[in-house]
């Protein structure tokens, strides 16, 4: 390994440490893993999935509920449309809490 300078405080330092041994000033910055950053594009995929989801499953339904003739056709298209909405929602939460937790555990140790 070589060695470099710290900036702050001209120390000798290995030029493979996130700090400096002496004053404690950050050399460079941690890296994520590659898993690491699998999970976090993961995460952001997921949300982006999940957003066009929902927006694509209110314009369809706004679309067929126009169609519709009877009260009682919108009624139920209306309560059909919000559980539809809900269950997106709920599975939505669900998988950022859990991508959420592997990528706040899989982010860079410093």
């Amino acid at each position: 390994m070589a060695m470099i300078s710290c900036p702050e405080c001209q120390s000798d330092v290995s030029d493979a440490a996130l700090k400096c041994p002496s004053c404690g000033v950050q050399l460079r910055k941690p890296k994520r893993t590659f898993f690491g950053k699998l999970v976090k594009y993961s995460f952001i995929l997921f949300n982006l999935i999940m957003a066009y989801w929902i927006f694509a499953g209110l314009g369809g339904a706004s679309e067929q509920y126009s169609e519709l003739s009877s009260e009682a056709e919108k009624a139920g298209a209306a309560i059909g449309t919000g559980l539809g909405v809900m269950f997106i929602a709920g599975i939505w939460f669900v998988g950022d809490v859990i991508l959420g937790l592997f990528v706040l555990f899989t982010r860079p140790k410093s």
